[in-house]
């Protein structure tokens, strides 16, 4: 027998329970495909709903004697997606984050896959922003002790195991029922910071709960249209012991991410919205189903009233050009994030990695990082020997998105420590093989950037990411035709 009081423990999406004559129903997994919306369910959400209708629309008792229970056919696609589920390799198996990339793609849900890896446009960017790495090449240094190796840093003064973080990645929930509290589980177990995401499946207060104590997080921000919503979501964070601010900045519009524009979103949505009451647009894909309350409005005359309602160090995250990060430096901000929102946003935007380069030789010149000041990037980061280049040209530390999701869509938080623990073993190895006990020790003449702004020709091509590049447009079949996989025999061309 359940006491009302633990009835109204559920309101909200993640745990829907309703009274109805007297009897509790779990709602949760139906509520986002009642016909009629699932915002008249939340209404009665921790309530008693017998009165849904008005007394006068109840018809009366209903006789069920032989009714058949029909329940909802799965389709041949979803056969077929849990059997490849079933079959996937043992976790130990995998041995780099590309292969959490493959296993990930096979037993993802489309929709899912299409949110998670489609990019803007052609997704050129998207592929840049792994193509870039591979022009730096290393200049190894040779009989160095390297019988000691030490990769543990520190992000705003916040000590790391490793110098990455997770960075802010949506609709956790697409690839695993726990979403992002694999990422705060899996951080906890290998020392690993955590940037939250605004657009998180779970909600912000999930997320921290699940941090053990002492682990840091940082937030990252989509500034809301109604400034006293940020506000509140700002103030909130820094009171939940959030010690970053990363407010987004490069994304006034969400771009066309057209392999994501083709799946109709069937998901709820993003808690933030769930719980404000925000519209979902399902018609056109996730991105743009979530985007809806994003201010385009937002500019560098909002700086001071962001400083002026957080101590938080604020980081402004997806600058793209050097002008901005020394504007950035200038306003007393904490540091910025080189990014390109992972190629999801404005196609033929430059790489992180690029535009490390001049950044950090702008910022030199102009003596802006005495004060503490730190640079960050992210983007195709898929290797250690990427994260050391980033460090070698200033960087302090890289975020790392997609390949996480992927890890524990495949295997849980799990994954995701199996995940840094072989970005461990990789950093290791790299820094003996260039001959850099620390990471102190991994500086400019350990690199060569000759070709770094050469983006014309691919020397030398990652067969493993095109292996799991999908690409956009399908192949055969006329007008009205379904969009299909390319086929085996031309992927061989390729």
């Amino acid at each position: 027998m359940l006491h009302h009081s633990e009835v109204a423990k559920h309101a909200d999406a993640d745990s829907l329970w309703v009274i109805v004559k007297g009897k509790a129903y779990d709602l949760t997994e139906f509520a986002p495909e009642h016909p009629g919306g699932q915002r008249i369910l939340l209404k009665y959400a921790g309530k008693d709903a017998t009165e849904y209708l008005p007394k006068e629309k109840h018809l009366g008792d209903v006789d069920l004697t032989g009714m058949e229970i029909v329940a909802k056919e799965e389709t041949q696609e979803e056969k077929e997606r849990k059997q490849r589920e079933a079959n996937k390799p043992a976790m130990d198996e995998c041995l780099s984050l590309y292969d959490f990339e493959a296993v990930a793609k096979s037993v993802l849900p489309t929709a899912a896959w299409a949110y998670y890896s489609s990019g803007a446009d052609d997704e050129i960017t998207m592929r840049e922003n792994r193509n870039a790495y591979q022009r730096i090449w290393f200049r190894p240094a040779i009989l160095r002790n390297v019988e000691s190796i030490d990769f543990s840093s520190t992000i705003l003064g916040h000590k790391t195991t490793l110098p990455i973080y997770i960075t802010a990645t949506a609709l956790g929930k697409l690839g695993h029922p726990e979403g992002e509290k694999n990422l705060t589980w899996a951080g906890a177990e290998q020392g690993i910071i955590q940037m939250i995401p605004t657009l998180a499946s779970c909600s912000f207060d999930e997320i921290v709960d699940a941090a053990k104590p002492g682990q840091v997080q940082f937030m990252q921000l989509y500034v809301n249209k109604d400034r006293e919503i940020t506000r509140k979501i700002v103030q909130h964070a820094e009171k939940r012991g959030i010690k970053g601010l990363f407010i987004t900045v490069d994304a006034p519009q969400l771009g066309r991410r057209e392999k994501d524009m083709r799946q109709k979103f069937a998901d709820e949505g993003s808690n933030v919205q769930r719980t404000q009451g925000e519209s979902v647009d399902k018609s056109q894909g996730a991105a743009r189903a979530i985007s809806s309350f994003i201010d385009p409005s937002l500019s560098w005359k909002d700086i001071p009233w962001f400083k002026s309602i957080t101590k938080m160090p604020i980081i402004l995250k997806g600058v793209q050009r050097w002008e901005d990060a020394v504007l950035a430096a200038e306003q007393g901000l904490a540091g910025v994030v080189l990014s390109n929102h992972g190629g999801r946003q404005l196609d033929f935007a430059r790489s992180g990695i690029e535009i490390l380069e001049e950044v950090m030789r702008e910022l030199r010149r102009r003596d802006l990082l005495k004060n503490g000041f730190e640079v960050y990037i992210d983007g195709g980061v898929r290797r250690a020997g990427d994260v050391l280049k980033a460090i070698a040209l200033g960087a302090t530390a890289v975020g790392i998105g997609r390949p996480f999701l992927y890890a524990y869509s495949a295997y849980g938080h799990e994954g995701v420590i199996r995940a840094i623990q072989i970005l461990k073993d990789e950093f290791e190895m790299n820094m003996r093989l260039i001959g850099a006990p620390t990471l102190k020790d991994v500086t400019p003449d350990m690199i060569d950037t000759t070709a770094l702004g050469h983006r014309i020709v691919e020397g030398a091509p990652d067969y493993l990411m095109r292996a799991n590049y999908e690409p956009l447009a399908g192949v055969g079949g006329g007008l009205g035709a379904q969009p299909r996989l390319i086929s085996k025999e031309n992927k061989a061309l390729l």
